[in-house]
């Protein structure tokens, strides 16, 4: 009869547990567990990748999902490599997309990978021991006989089982060589990093399995992997996305972020707390309760939504700002939507009174962060009022003597008083 397993040999498979909680996937089955205990017998941090393409300046909560479990991974010990996509955004993640991603430019690339990396770090412990940046330039910029190397490792039919693909393939829709290449990209990262763990959003679960394939073709250790959930936008359908518009900022304002979780339909409470909020203390050693369950408990109603939506909207600015931020944000939701009174205090936008007008649109967008053609759509709307107007359609200059002092309200939560400079 086999000896029972010592309290040393389970301590990985707990941890390996603990981490994986409220992950969709741990593949392959015991890889994460095998991987934490050959780190440990060779006395060394784990690698563990994540990587972001800076297709759009801000990273919102559903990269937070990812981005906590990597910070958990830092809080066992273990080394995080966050890799910025700086060549994969030129060809640009086909998952989820039914037709080629339009290319950036490298300013607009350059620009937001420093806003990434930058608002990475309110989640990820910014100590060297623990973080490791990394542009995938730095090997992805590779001469045509690596690229051709790269290349054979793989088939088309290979690529071709990937199901954004296959459906595109069998609706006789358009699939570009660059589309293709993208995933063998990806999964070169996993090489020239030597990372032993890479984690992603479920729709990235090709990319990382073939990630697998590639290091064993180039005679490198097998990755495992993590996948998990993605975030639903505000409306509760569709995945959290900034080209969607159902996006919550990690830098949005504290009213901002409180009043959209307000916003967020009763059924996707339990998934927000659950992967922003579940903190279940440090990695375990030998607790026997190191992963308790995860599952999402039935939908609140009535009064209980209102609380529960209330605690997680609280909870979320706490994390993001302070305990007092999250204590104003409730006060200012309070007045503007119970009340239906305006904030105490407006923060004042200053225009050219020499202009002799004031265009609307242009200074939305450098205060609230939204582009000219999405603030003129609110404009068109009815959702803009300048002091106890609304605006009508096509009202985007205004005089500037009827703009001194008033109030521009922007949808339900935005305000700035207007002052002439």
């Amino acid at each position: 009869m086999p000896d029972a397993p010592t309290a040393a040999a389970e301590e990985p498979a707990r941890l390996a547990a603990w981490l994986a909680r409220n992950a969709v996937d741990s593949l392959p089955e015991g890889a994460l567990a095998a991987k934490l205990a050959k780190a440990r017998e060779q006395d060394r941090p784990l690698r563990v990748k994540l990587g972001i393409d800076p297709t759009a300046p801000d990273i919102h909560l559903g990269h937070a999902v990812v981005l906590r479990k990597l910070a958990e991974f830092q809080r066992a010990g273990h080394k995080v490599v966050l890799i910025i996509g700086d060549y994969t955004a030129r060809v640009g993640d086909p998952s989820g997309r039914s037709q080629l991603r339009p290319m950036l430019s490298p300013e607009q690339i350059e620009a937001n990978a420093a806003t990434f990396q930058e608002q990475a770090l309110k989640i990820l412990d910014a100590d060297r021991e623990r973080l490791e940046v990394r542009r995938n330039g730095e090997w992805l910029d590779m001469p045509m006989v690596d690229l051709l190397a790269l290349v054979r490792t793989t088939t088309a039919a290979q690529l071709l089982e990937r199901d954004d693909f296959a459906k595109r393939w069998s609706a006789n829709e358009p699939i570009s060589l660059l589309e293709l290449l993208y995933p063998l990209l990806q999964a070169y990262d996993s090489v020239a990093i030597d990372a032993d763990v890479e984690l992603g959003g479920t729709d990235q679960k090709f990319n990382l399995l073939l990630g697998r394939d590639i290091q064993r073709a180039y005679g490198k250790p097998e990755q495992a992997i993590l996948t998990m959930p993605l975030l639903p936008g505000v409306e509760g359908q569709r995945k959290m996305s900034k080209s969607l518009g159902n996006q919550i900022g990690v830098t949005d304002a504290p009213e901002e972020i409180y009043g959209k979780t307000m916003s967020i339909p009763d059924e996707a409470i339990g998934e927000y707390r659950r992967l922003l909020l579940d903190d279940r203390g440090d990695p375990p050693e030998r607790s026997p309760e190191a992963a308790p369950d995860a599952s999402v408990a039935p939908a609140p109603q009535g009064s209980v939504a209102r609380d529960a939506k209330r605690a997680l909207a609280r909870g979320l600015v706490r994390w993001l700002y302070s305990e007092q931020a999250a204590e104003s944000a409730e006060r200012h939701f309070e007045r503007v939507f119970v009340e239906r009174d305006a904030p105490e205090e407006i923060a004042d936008a200053s225009y050219a009174r020499e202009d002799g007008a004031v265009h609307l649109p242009a200074l939305m967008a450098a205060e609230f962060a939204m582009s000219s053609s999405q603030a003129r759509r609110l404009i068109d709307e009815g959702a803009v009022t300048l002091g106890d107007a609304a605006l009508g359609r096509g009202e985007y200059d205004v005089p500037s003597d009827r703009a001194d002092g008033q109030v521009l309200k922007v949808g339900k939560r935005r305000f700035r008083r207007l002052r002439a400079a």
